[in-house]
């Protein structure tokens, strides 16, 4: 994991469209994408699941599914990504086997050294700022609090890629990609562009003209 990402987070009032961000980001030049459907049913999770991996895997593009370890297993997404409050990323490991992503939430350093101990493959580490994509937010760490955790990170022997998540903008890539992220997951901020493909590229571009932090 040693090339930056940009990384979409699904949103939408629907799960069709759901699936139809997904695609359209994933198309605009995203190289993760995640599928993040709550209180779905589950025949309709899995339904959307399948075409979203169907697209993803044609397109080489990364699927990960949020929360649930069984559809991420059935549709054989590229991993699964895992709240404070899910499953344990060491019975996810056991369901999925070694060579699928698994990817875990962390606000603090408590928080990511045991994720580290379940040896996750990354850690989505947030919120940078408030965003109101998501319900019972975390506190706000702001840049300071990422420059101190991966500091920490960078003595600890399991320390994996961190992906900064919560209010982004193109104005904090470079400053976030400074202290050492690996990658930049993005929903709202997308959404409010009028050149998706335009703001991606963007977004790249920012990470190249700065240096890249290597695990």
């Amino acid at each position: 994991m040693k090339q930056p990402i940009v990384y979409y987070i699904s949103q939408g009032p629907t799960a069709e469209q759901h699936l139809a961000h997904l695609i359209k980001m994933a198309n605009a030049g995203c190289s993760w994408v995640q599928l993040r459907l709550k209180n779905t049913p589950k025949k309709q999770h899995l339904q959307i699941a399948l075409r979203a991996q169907e697209y993803c895997k044609d397109q080489q593009v990364n699927l990960i599914i949020n929360d649930n370890v069984e559809i991420a297993k059935v549709v054989d997404a590229a991993g699964v990504h895992l709240g404070k409050h899910d499953q344990d990323p060491l019975i996810a490991r056991k369901v999925l086997g070694k060579d699928k992503i698994i990817g875990g939430t962390a606000n603090t350093w408590e928080d990511c050294k045991i994720l580290l101990e379940k040896k996750v493959d990354y850690i989505g580490l947030g919120p940078f700022r408030f965003t109101a994509t998501k319900k019972n937010l975390s506190p706000i760490l702001g840049i300071n609090s990422y420059h101190t955790i991966i500091q920490k990170m960078q003595h600890h022997p399991n320390r994996v890629p961190i992906v900064a998540i919560g209010g982004i903008t193109l104005a904090d890539i470079s400053a976030l990609q400074k202290a050492g992220v690996w990658g930049i997951a993005l929903s709202a901020y997308l959404h409010q562009q009028s050149n998706i493909p335009q703001a991606i590229k963007d977004i790249k571009d920012t990470f190249k003209s700065s240096q890249l932090y290597e695990y």
